[in-house]
């Protein structure tokens, strides 16, 4: 894509997706071979030791753990589960699975026991490659895990039937292979949502995913890529927005991507970081920007070579969008789209001018509307549910098994997003609420339900219900509310053993930072707990 006029862009935009096309073949072996020294990845370890990986390496390393995969009877279609963060034992897994004709399924290190379990179990996950501190995890519930055959440890571990030396064993394996052509429309990968109205969904993506992802970062990062640009996010790889939002598309466009681990977010760190590596282009969530703006003086203490910060997940404001002005000199594209069909809407501040609280205009490519209960188009200005024309390249193409909800999530021929929002008569998108209950705190999207499931195993809980609750920081944080069994009383102690039970067994953005114990929760007819008038609730007392 070039600059261009927003309208022309838009009307002139044609996809070319090809019958033929595979992630990892067109994210590593055409620059392995046509340009083998060529810097694909720069890790900087947590002790501050710097490595690079040129695309030949990555290509060398993807080869032998192919190999070592082909060596357990893998087939094409079988799950393959990537336990890890940011560092390069994960690009080369993921590169790996999509060149075998595997279907990768990325899990978040901070997941607890539950979450692992049911993730694993539904996908039906063959091998899990997995770092040795994350190993106790999977041996506590290994007899749960029914399909589990092979765990990959990256550290050094002793052996049984079960559990594989990742580098004893790729030293060991050729680094010659030649990856499956797949089809653009086999799959690739599954991405579990938050559990809003059951447990998570497993959003299946086809190969052409990347290629749909490509028009909404090219925008949102002002035609990227363009010359000396260097990629950075803090997001997880775990998630879309780390993955499709910037580590692909990077690559898939010869661009290097800096990986760094951070347990948590450091806003010093990150701004040495940026110095250090020349860092031209940022995906920064909402949460990571307002922390950002504790650190003073930014652009008088760091001289940093941005280019481009793009930010999505919740309205950042216009405060915010001053103070990046600012500090950095730019003016953020803020961006929208999920899981199931990501980077449909995106601001581009070469091409049109950025309204804040907007999260800009559809991207080329994408058909967005605003939509009523019956899959009516509404007028501009009217408030209803934002939706996606199908098909789309971007689009997931099913919930893994799981039939009623992927008919569930369309009206005739538009995806559902979920969030309510409304259209100007410009073309510009707001994010209005959603339509669920789920919970956007820290960039991360939690559905109550998993959560809820997972209070009620306590063995103090009789009754829960999860909301999200407005913060200043986060958005929004978790909170529960909580029915106790008959005998037990409310105490501090016992608020503070809830939390950490829910901490240790799904992760560390999912537990409730708020708990309030109460005698009874509002019910319909059905039995159903009434979220919203919870949330109503707060509300209202926030206003007092």
């Amino acid at each position: 894509m070039t600059p261009s006029n927003y309208h022309q862009l838009y009307s002139n935009f044609k996809w070319n997706i090809p019958e033929k096309f595979n992630i990892g073949i067109s994210c590593c072996d055409k620059y392995a071979e046509n340009n083998p020294d060529k810097i694909a990845l720069i890790y900087e370890y947590e002790n501050g030791n710097i490595i690079n990986f040129t695309f030949r390496e990555i290509q060398k390393f993807s080869n032998k753990l192919c190999n070592l995969l082909s060596s357990f009877d893998l087939k094409k279609g079988d799950r393959f589960a990537i336990l890890l963060s940011q560092q390069p034992e994960t690009l080369i897994a993921h590169l790996s699975g999509y060149r075998m004709g595997l279907i990768c399924v990325p899990l978040f290190v901070l997941f607890g026991e539950d979450a692992l379990e049911y993730r694993l179990n539904n996908s039906e996950a063959k091998v899990l490659i997995l770092n040795k501190n994350d190993l106790e995890k999977i041996l506590t519930i290994k007899d749960k895990l029914q399909y589990l055959e092979k765990v990959i440890v990256v550290g050094d571990v002793k052996e049984d039937d079960l559990i594989i030396d990742f580098y004893k064993n790729l030293d060991k394996s050729s680094d010659k292979f030649t990856p499956l052509e797949t089809s653009s429309e086999y799959p690739a990968l599954i991405i579990y949502t938050s559990g809003t109205t059951g447990p998570p969904k497993g959003a299946l993506h086809a190969h052409r995913t990347l290629l749909g992802h490509l028009p909404g970062v090219e925008i949102s990062h002002n035609f990227f890529p363009k010359e000396n640009d260097l990629f950075w996010t803090p997001a997880d790889w775990a998630w879309i927005g780390g993955l499709y939002d910037v580590l692909f598309p990077s690559l898939y466009h010869g661009i290097p991507v800096l990986a760094c681990r951070m347990k948590k977010f450091d806003p010093e760190k990150a701004c040495f970081l940026m110095e250090k590596h020349k860092v031209r282009n940022v995906f920064m969530p909402p949460t990571a920007l307002k922390i950002l703006r504790n650190v003073k003086n930014i652009k008088e203490r760091f001289k940093l070579n941005l280019r481009t910060i793009a930010s999505g997940g919740e309205s950042l404001g216009e405060e915010t969008l001053k103070w990046a002005k600012d500090e950095f000199g730019l003016i953020i594209n803020e961006f929208y789209g999920q899981t199931e069909a990501n980077m449909i809407v995106s601001n581009c501040v070469e091409i049109m001018p950025v309204k804040p609280s907007s999260m800009g205009k559809a991207v080329p490519g994408h058909i967005v509307k605003i939509v009523d209960e019956n899959g009516n188009v509404l007028p501009s200005g009217e408030e209803g549910e934002i939706a996606v024309k199908s098909p789309d390249p971007v689009m997931f193409l099913e919930y893994w098994k799981n039939k009623k909800a992927t008919k569930e999530k369309f009206i005739n021929e538009w995806l559902l997003t979920g969030d309510m929002g409304k259209m100007d008569e410009d073309g510009y998108f707001y994010f209005l609420g959603r339509k669920d209950d789920v919970i956007t705190s820290a960039g991360y999207r939690i559905g109550p339900s998993e959560i809820e499931d997972c209070l009620i195993k306590h063995s103090a809980v009789s009754l829960s219900a999860v909301i999200g609750k407005p913060d200043k920081v986060r958005g929004e944080i978790v909170k529960a509310f909580i029915v106790l069994k008959e005998g037990v009383k409310p105490t501090e102690e016992l608020e503070k053993e809830i939390k950490e039970f829910v901490k240790k067994r799904l992760a560390a953005h999912e537990y409730p930072r708020e708990i309030e114990f109460v005698e009874s929760l509002p019910m319909t007819l059905t039995g159903k707990i009434k979220r919203k008038e919870l949330k109503m609730r707060e509300l209202e007392r926030q206003r007092l």
